[in-house]
């Protein structure tokens, strides 16, 4: 069978909201682009994931002309009077800052779908080129000067489209890092020890975030629209969903918040979810280029994820524009180097404030040492500057 093969500047490998992101970018940039994602349009929308964005990635929008994407019914800000936080029950303001936006600016909640939801809504509105349910992809003669991806599309044709660049925008098990030779990549990772056990329930949370240090362990609620949240419960290892009841997972937020939980509903879905830190570098090979959770995981604990990936399109948006406006190909030459310093920084945050705030609840993990350490970061996280200046 014959194949007619069509033509890009750029083939997005994703339609997360990194690669939704990149591909609103490049449009707005009069540079064409094509994105594919191999789930339908209804799965995508309506996948739960993280939804805090920091000032620079609320800033980024604005500044691409796209604060629009932002709006919503649960999106509101982050951290404008302090995160709630409860140690061993007691409720404490916890102002140790999730968003280390250098310039200042202000972070919001907004749920990952209703970003994603509006993303595509503002994609497809401008005339942008976004294929679901994108099957069988593969990425050939990357280290040439025109890359192709092909794929099956939902009627099972074959298709091919010849690019100047392939983004892979396509998370941690896609299949752009899979095409990159092993021995090309170093993965560098940390593991803390633990898990989280990741449940959707069909509830408010309100506030939008509260989080609780208990020596029976971490737990979180997290909204995650104006009827769903998400609950993160610190468990080892070893544990399995079936030592996870939904009856049991209700007594043990409620132990350790403190107090008994305000509203209890259906729980949707359940995970565990090992934490873990990763980077791969480099962050390209050839014509392909890494974004988001195909080159780095970074700790759920940090809020970051999503702001990190939005840093990389932001990168390498601009650095292909350089290339197409100006024929300069530095911001593309430099593009792993520049994200990664990035990356390091952040994940040296994460690093830490995952450890305290697990390290100072529950022993059995890194010893009583460690948690008297951790116990004393979270007083000096939870003092008020007046309080620090006076002491100091």
């Amino acid at each position: 069978m014959s194949e007619t093969a069509e033509k890009t500047a750029v083939v997005i490998v994703g339609g997360g909201v990194a690669g939704l992101a990149l591909g609103n970018f490049l449009l707005r940039s009069g540079i064409e682009c094509v994105i594919v994602e191999k789930h339908s349009r209804g799965y995508v929308e309506r996948r739960q994931r993280a939804g805090a964005l920091d000032g620079r990635g609320v800033r980024m929008f604005r500044e691409w002309g796209l604060e629009e994407v932002m709006g919503g019914s649960s999106a509101g800000p982050l951290e404008s009077e302090g995160m709630p936080l409860r140690i061993e029950g007691e409720p404490r303001a916890w102002k140790g800052g999730w968003d280390d936006d250098e310039e200042g600016g202000e972070g919001v909640f907004c749920p990952q779908q209703i970003l994603v939801r509006n993303l595509i809504g503002t994609f497809l509105r401008d005339g942008g080129d976004l294929r679901f349910e994108a099957g069988d992809v593969s990425l050939e003669d990357l280290d040439s000067e025109h890359p192709r991806v092909r794929y099956r599309d939902a009627a099972g044709s074959a298709k091919v489209i010849n690019c100047d660049f392939v983004a892979g925008c396509d998370g941690y098990h896609g299949v752009s890092r899979a095409s990159i030779p092993a021995d090309v990549l170093t993965c560098y990772s940390h593991e803390f020890g633990y898990a989280w056990l990741a449940v959707l329930a069909e509830v408010p949370a309100d506030p939008p975030a509260v989080m609780a240090v208990h020596s029976r362990g971490f737990a979180a609620q997290i909204t995650r629209g104006p009827d769903a949240s998400r609950l993160y419960l610190q468990c080892p290892l070893t544990d399995t969903l079936e030592d996870w009841p939904d009856e049991r997972i209700w007594s043990e937020l409620a132990a350790r918040f403190g107090e008994p939980v305000a509203v209890t509903g259906r729980i949707a879905e359940k995970q565990l979810v090992p934490l873990r830190c990763v980077v791969f570098s480099p962050m390209s090979h050839g014509r392909l280029f890494l974004l988001g959770d195909a080159a780095h995981l970074v700790s759920p604990m940090s809020a970051k994820g999503m702001s990190l990936a939005l840093r990389d399109v932001e990168v390498f948006a601009r650095a292909v524009v350089r290339q197409v406006e100006k024929g300069d190909s530095s911001g593309l030459d430099g593009y792993s180097d520049t994200c990664l310093k990035h990356i390091w920084n952040v994940q040296e945050f994460a690093v830490g404030v995952t450890g305290t705030m697990h390290d100072a609840g529950d022993a059995s993990y890194a010893g009583e040492f460690r948690k008297q350490l951790a116990r004393r970061e979270l007083e000096r996280m939870t003092e008020s500057p007046v309080a620090d200046r006076v002491s100091g």
